[in-house]
């Protein structure tokens, strides 16, 4: 089978070297568009990575700047797409402001095609390079089966699972809702001598607590009414596996003695049997309650929560991991969009901010949700600010200038309160000179009582 072709979008109104163009980049599978209309119907159907396109587009009837209305919608549409302008001589500073709206390179006319093949070629190029960047980047950004993060805190987390999952001990997981607790179970298994056996989840807060004890330890034929034959209990089916009781918080006290007694003794009693029966499991353990609180207020077993926290994961909140969140909506989007066969390929900038600004007070569950909601209304190729249902955010500066001067004008007026307005005492706490103090006060243009006065 011959590989396929990459796609060239030509955007040119000019017939002629429209055709010569299409003729020229045989190597290519080339597709045409005469305005802004069909352009952006083109990028829609096709997702070329390289755009070659005529910035003298004729305006519009509203008069319109059809060129940079173009470029504009294009990159809305498809972010990372590489657009080269092609303008008439001696037509510089269109082409400047072209590559400030975010056009790759641009071409002045008349058109040389050798010239032009080597600008096309480098721009598949370098779209290449970043596709295989972003691949390797998100393939660095799973640091665990199913955990997507780059927040030092999260990252921590993993490193303590990589160590705690070969050793064979009990563990407990907090973690608020949402936070993906079960996840990190699941990769205790996975990295685990026991991964080749099963991972039994539980959920004690969902089970009635009259089931609860049959629901973990089984039961014997007649034990109660409906019970007509043998039925194993989530414990035993875990045999040579792992046991996750999410939500253990939710236990009933009358069954928290009889798991204490399991974890002991290894031993269980299925309902209305006599037999013991041994039983080799890994228990990992999560909720997202105080259990030290449970255990001073009589709630929760003390014996009990020693012997579950033999090792302590405390899984930060979505709000919290710092850069994580839009590296997990880009996950979610990826993934519900393979899986609902919608071509959508990213967030508009706005919705970009909107996630980073937004607290998440449900985690990760909530970004699910939200997430797979907008991929499923979504007509677009990318995901607005009204599809995911966000408040709107103000720009997120990364200017790290910008940042530097927020924090050391907030270092100096905390310095100064802590100070009570002594100049010489916050320059001391700053660790610089107090003339240095007074230059940046005055830098900053803070009003600052010194001593009860007004040092300007």
């Amino acid at each position: 089978m011959s590989e396929q072709k990459p796609v060239l979008l030509i955007v040119e109104d000019d017939l002629g070297l429209q055709s010569q163009l299409r003729w020229h980049f045989d190597k290519y599978e080339v597709v045409v568009a005469s305005d802004r209309k069909s352009a952006i119907a083109a990028i829609r159907m096709h997702e070329p990575a390289v755009v070659l396109q005529d910035l003298g587009l004729p305006p519009d009837e509203e008069g319109v700047e059809e060129g940079f209305a173009t470029i504009q919608e294009t990159l809305r549409l498809a972010p990372t797409t590489k657009i080269i302008v092609v303008t008439g001589y001696h037509d510089y500073s269109n082409a400047l402001r072209a590559v400030a709206l975010g056009a790759y390179d641009f071409y002045q006319k008349p058109v040389n095609t050798d010239t032009l093949d080597l600008i096309v070629q480098r721009a598949y190029q370098m779209w290449s390079l970043e596709q295989e960047n972003r691949r390797l980047q998100e393939s660095r950004q799973s640091p665990l089966p199913g955990v997507i993060a780059a927040d030092e805190r999260m990252l921590s987390v993993c490193r303590t699972i990589e160590k705690l999952a070969p050793a064979d001990v009990t563990c407990l997981i907090l973690g608020e809702s949402g936070t993906g607790k079960e996840v990190i179970a699941r990769a205790v298994h996975h990295l685990s001598k026991r991964r080749d056996k099963r991972f039994v989840a539980i959920n004690c807060a969902a089970v009635p607590e009259n089931l609860m004890e049959s629901e973990l330890f089984g039961y014997e034929k007649g034990a109660f009414t409906g019970a007509n034959k043998r039925t194993l209990g989530k414990v035993e089916v875990a045999d040579g596996g792992t046991l996750f009781l999410d939500e253990i918080g939710d236990m009933p006290l009358p069954l928290q003695a009889k798991l204490l007694r399991f974890l002991q003794e290894r031993v269980i009693e299925r309902l209305g049997g006599r037999e013991e029966v041994p039983v080799d499991v890994r228990v990992v353990c999560a909720t997202n309650k105080n259990l030290s609180e449970m255990v001073s207020e009589g709630t929760f077993r003390e014996d009990l929560f020693y012997r579950i926290s033999e090792i302590v994961v405390e899984l930060p909140s979505l709000r919290d991991r710092g850069g994580d969140k839009i590296l997990i909506a880009r996950h979610l989007l990826n993934k519900y969009a393979e899986q609902l066969s919608k071509s959508i390929k990213g967030f508009t900038p706005e919705a970009t901010n909107a996630i980073e600004a937004y607290e998440w007070p449900g985690n990760i569950r909530e970004m699910e949700n939200k997430i797979k909601r907008a991929v499923i209304m979504s007509d677009q190729r990318t995901i607005g600010i009204v599809d995911l249902g966000l408040p709107e955010a103000e720009d997120i500066s990364l200017n790290l200038r910008t940042v530097r001067q927020d924090a050391e004008k907030s270092a100096i007026v905390r310095a100064i309160s802590l100070s009570d307005g002594n100049i010489s005492a916050a320059a001391k706490l700053l660790g610089i000179t107090r003339p240095t103090l007074y230059d940046l006060i005055k830098k900053y243009n803070l009003h600052v009582i010194e001593n009860g006065r007004d040092p300007s």
